[in-house]
């Protein structure tokens, strides 16, 4: 790996701002100052110092997080926090998340900064399945809510689409809370679902992503690295 990219990714330096330390004499090299960027150096071996202190490649992380309301998944900065303000993790800008949700939606969010594995979570072929817990604005029961589970099981196409859902699963918690599984990512999937059932909800919650499910003690707006068996099991 060139040493530039090197301190880019394991420092808060940008590319430029590497090249920068190496010409003023903040990096060493196996104890020795170099200022060649394109130094090719070995990630396992090599001992890169920046003003003294070793760097190291963080490797792949998989974080989950209890996603609270206003609080939003985009890189960019906007009228809301980020997800990656909250969780204190080096590099935490190189995370994505696996699946976003609605700055109003709650619950389970995924994150990582391994492409391969955000893919097999999200890709529609892996028919991973996601559980929704929705509010809704009017209850539905008896005949209307059979209708709807019907409805929801032979696929619904949504307005501006031209191929129906994929076949979910719906269950009515209470008339006004309802438990959709989806296997699809669709841009507001669930809430645009509601609508074509002739509903509105008034607030969404995310519980689980295939066999990982957002833990009763993990309280809004915090967060932990999966275990190896939950990152295994996508």
């Amino acid at each position: 790996m060139r040493l530039d990219r090197f301190l880019s990714e394991t420092s808060p330096l940008t590319r430029s701002l590497a090249k920068r330390a190496l010409k003023n004499g903040e990096v060493t090299l196996n104890g020795e100052p170099i200022k060649q960027s394109a130094t090719q150096i070995d990630t396992e071996n090599d001992e890169v110092k920046l003003n003294g202190e070793r760097l190291a490649l963080v490797g792949l992380r998989y974080v989950m997080m209890h996603k609270p309301v206003d609080v939003e998944c985009t890189a960019r900065r906007g009228l809301y926090p980020r997800v990656i303000d909250i969780i204190d993790l080096p590099k935490v800008e190189r995370l994505q998340p696996v699946g976003r949700l609605d700055v109003d939606t709650t619950g389970l969010l995924l994150l990582t900064n391994d492409g391969q594995w955000s893919h097999r979570v999200t890709s529609p072929r892996h028919r991973c399945a996601k559980v929704y817990v929705a509010e809704l604005a009017e209850p539905m029961e008896g005949e209307t809510a059979q209708w709807a589970v019907e409805q929801v099981a032979q696929g619904i196409l949504l307005d501006g689409e031209e191929t129906p859902t994929q076949p979910a699963t719906l269950r009515f918690v209470t008339p006004q809370q309802a438990e959709l599984t989806i296997t699809e990512g669709r841009y507001h999937q669930v809430k645009r679902m509601f609508v074509a059932l002739g509903n509105h909800v008034n607030a969404l919650h995310r519980r689980s992503i295939g066999d990982v499910v957002l833990p009763d003690d993990l309280a809004p707006g915090e967060w932990r690295e999966l275990t190896a068996e939950e990152i295994a099991s996508f």
